[in-house]
């Protein structure tokens, strides 16, 4: 369960500095890496948002 956490957590740090940049400066990193609209693409968002979705349940299990 500790690899997928960690998995989980660089996938939405990720995620996070993607965002960032696209704010920043309009660059998407995963559209650059694999191309707009292709599998690869869809699959890493689906895998970010889905590693958000666990990092935010962990945090709550905590409390």
């Amino acid at each position: 369960m500790k690899l997928i956490a960690l998995i989980a957590s660089i996938l939405v740090l990720f995620g996070a500095l993607n965002w960032g940049f696209v704010g920043m400066f309009g660059i998407d990193l995963v559209v650059k890496m694999f191309g707009a609209g292709t599998l690869a693409t869809k699959v890493t968002y689906d895998l970010i948002g889905v590693s958000a979705v666990l990092a935010i349940l962990g945090y709550v299990g905590r409390k």
